[in-house]
């Protein structure tokens, strides 16, 4: 990108907030660092895998969960399970519970658009939930439900050992810092999560299903993810 165009900013921002399409690209370079994908040790591998699978039949075992008695299916996550980054959203909805995947359908695209607006591809991240099971009639989890499940998010943030955690929704935040209040006074800034003696940076930013909802606020979240493409150059993390 030249020097000209990153003068046009005020123009690029204004039509980024408008669509969030994957061509226009946040570049401090003209080097493109964020096509390789990092080669993980076929170790590794299978023991996180066999830990992620532990972790499933835990979180399956609860027993008197509104949550789980309500749903079809466990979604533990999916993505690449070596990624440098791990991105937590709200809870399932409907097509998720159904598929047993994360962020499908319109919320699904929409993520994937503002991921690659910075040049991030989904399947080479990691992505969960706050909680791991659709809530009935897609409502926002209880605070108890996730205090209950945040037990499981910790643990399941611990096997991916990710570099940075991206936190999209107020379920999210609330699971692993406690806050719960709006989270427009919380997003966009970098927090430490230390778990098992290591700290890992998050950042909080709002959940695509609220964008779809609240467009206008787009803009911020165009302001959230130039700071984790700022972040992932300066921790020189390969994706």
């Amino acid at each position: 990108m030249t020097k000209k165009k990153i003068n046009q900013k005020g123009k690029f921002d204004e039509q980024l907030i408008d669509t969030i399409e994957p061509n226009f690209v946040f570049k401090n370079k003209p080097i493109n660092r964020f096509n390789i994908i990092e080669n993980s040790n076929d170790n590794d591998q299978t023991n996180k895998a066999e830990l992620l699978e532990k972790l499933k039949k835990q979180i399956n075992s609860i027993e008197n969960c509104n949550l789980k008695d309500n749903s079809q299916n466990l979604i533990l996550g999916d993505g690449n399970i070596n990624s440098s980054i791990m991105l937590i959203g709200e809870a399932p909805g409907a097509a998720e519970d159904k598929t047993s995947t994360t962020f499908k359908g319109e919320v699904g695209e929409l993520l994937n658009k503002m991921l690659l607006a910075i040049e991030i591809r989904r399947q080479n991240i990691y992505c969960s939930y706050a909680v791991n099971f659709r809530p009935p009639e897609d409502r926002k989890p209880t605070a108890q439900e996730i205090r209950r499940y945040s037990v499981f998010l910790k643990e399941h943030i611990s096997i991916i050992d990710p570099k940075i955690i991206i936190l999209m929704g107020s379920s999210a935040m609330e699971s692993l810092t406690g806050i719960n209040t709006k989270i427009s006074s919380e997003r966009g800034k970098w927090k430490e999560l230390i778990l098992k003696n290591k700290t890992y940076p998050l950042i909080i930013s709002f959940s695509p299903s609220y964008l779809i909802r609240f467009p206008e606020n787009k803009k911020y979240s165009w302001e959230d993810l130039k700071k984790i493409k700022q972040k992932i150059i300066e921790m020189k993390i390969v994706i």
